[in-house]
């Protein structure tokens, strides 16, 4: 599955079709350059699954909580992590194995912990405002 976005303004629907489009997918991994739209989209996702709270890149905090009605979503942020061992330390078997939503932006630093089952969502940059989305 492949979108062209143009606008940011298109990513409300585009996040309400992967919803639709995976409604039994629970981990999607967010692949992409800096600055390509990782957290803009998955800020989408989050809207189009009514999340309570204001969403935010949890850079610092490696993953931030949201309440939904559609339960917990987790939305993780590994590019400072320098190995494997502190996903290990920040217990992520509980968030990927917990039947919620869980969003992971830099999976690339923890290759050996991803789910087999996990949504790959690759973000290419083809202008300052345009982006391809490819989920596989």
């Amino acid at each position: 599955m492949e979108f062209q976005v143009n606008h940011v303004e298109e990513l409300p629907e585009v996040a309400q079709q992967i919803i639709q489009h995976f409604p039994d997918d629970r981990v999607f991994l967010f692949y992409g350059k800096m600055g390509a739209g990782k957290t803009t989209l998955i800020n989408a996702l989050c809207q189009a699954l009514e999340v309570e709270d204001a969403t935010s890149s949890p850079t610092f905090s490696i993953v931030n909580e949201y309440q939904s009605s559609q339960g917990l979503i987790f939305h993780f942020d590994f590019y400072r992590l320098k190995s494997e061992e502190e996903a290990f330390d920040l217990g992520y078997e509980e968030y990927f194995y917990s039947n919620s939503y869980c969003f992971v932006e830099w999976p690339e630093k923890i290759p050996n912990l991803l789910p087999s089952n996990a949504r790959e969502i690759n973000i290419t940059a083809t202008s300052p405002t345009s982006r391809t989305i490819h989920i596989k």
